[in-house]
């Protein structure tokens, strides 16, 4: 299928390949899309290199109440969360259970390679000339996709019902963007960030900050991974600039967790009733 370069070509792309017989797969695992998700083949942005697929999931009750508006979560990584994490159907049934309210999820693929994750998720070169190009990364979230979702669904717009999501170098690039766009996102799940990577710029980003943005976060490490203290840092300064432990910031270590994406989807409904929590 071809790149498409403009939102309304897209959403033919979309519709043709969700009423084939039974769905189509997700490359990789063969998962089948169902009635409540989209599949948005070789999304086009001017800010980046490479296409890549978006899902959409949407919630239980989506199509039964054609009033009601949702919050939405943008994660990172989206072919793994899709197939591996199956973030979408925990969040599914957590809101059905009326542990969390319901809420629409944007599966954003990385650029296929892990030399394009560094440089989708990181806002820095690193000696083999990788990394760099978050800022255009996120343009792309904040100018193309999320106003392109807005559109299509029945999104809640504001920054206190849109979320940021990602482990690993995702972690790095949800923290940098939502510390950049406050406005814009104002609900963050970060998993066991590569601070080894970026810390150079996320520390002094966060050390220069004036004022503490409206932002809840959830920071995260497992103990297998190795030294936490870059973490536990992260989590102190955090609290210097006015985040409070249990309340719009929960700091969790994971006995036994490794960095693998098995022990990031076990974290996956614990952060999601943490950042949209059931109302009323």
């Amino acid at each position: 299928m071809l790149a498409q370069r403009n939102q309304g070509s897209i959403m033919v792309v979309a519709a043709f390949l969700f009423i084939c017989s039974g769905g189509p797969a997700i490359k990789g695992q063969g998962r089948q899309l169902t009635e409540d998700q989209r599949l948005y083949r070789n999304y086009h942005s001017k800010f980046l290199p490479k296409d890549r697929d978006v899902i959409v999931s949407l919630p239980p009750g989506y199509h039964s109440d054609s009033t009601r508006r949702y919050p939405v979560l943008y994660i990172h990584d989206g072919n793994l969360v899709f197939n591996t994490w199956r973030l979408d159907e925990t969040a599914s049934a957590l809101a059905s259970n009326n542990q969390m309210e319901p809420l629409i999820i944007v599966h954003v693929n990385n650029g296929g390679t892990q030399e394009d994750r560094f440089d989708d998720y990181t806002a820095s070169r690193d000696a083999r000339g990788w990394g760099g190009n978050a800022d255009n990364y996120g343009r792309m979230l904040v100018e193309e996709l999320k106003p392109f979702i807005d559109a299509e669904y029945r999104t809640l717009t504001d920054a206190a019902n849109t979320g940021l999501a990602g482990a690993s170098l995702g972690g790095l690039a949800t923290l940098y963007l939502g510390l950049k766009y406050p406005g814009k996102f104002g609900k963050l799940a970060v998993l066991s960030p590569s601070l080894w990577r970026e810390g150079g710029t996320i520390v002094p980003q966060l050390k220069g900050l004036t004022s503490k943005p409206a932002l809840r976060i959830w920071l995260d490490i497992g103990t297998e991974e190795g030294p936490t203290n870059s973490i536990r840092q992260l989590r102190d300064l955090l609290k210097s600039k006015g985040w409070v432990l249990d309340t719009d910031l929960i700091y969790f270590e994971a006995k036994g967790a490794r960095h693998e994406d098995q022990a990031f989807a076990l974290r996956g409904g614990k952060f999601l009733k943490f950042l949209f929590p059931k109302q009323g």
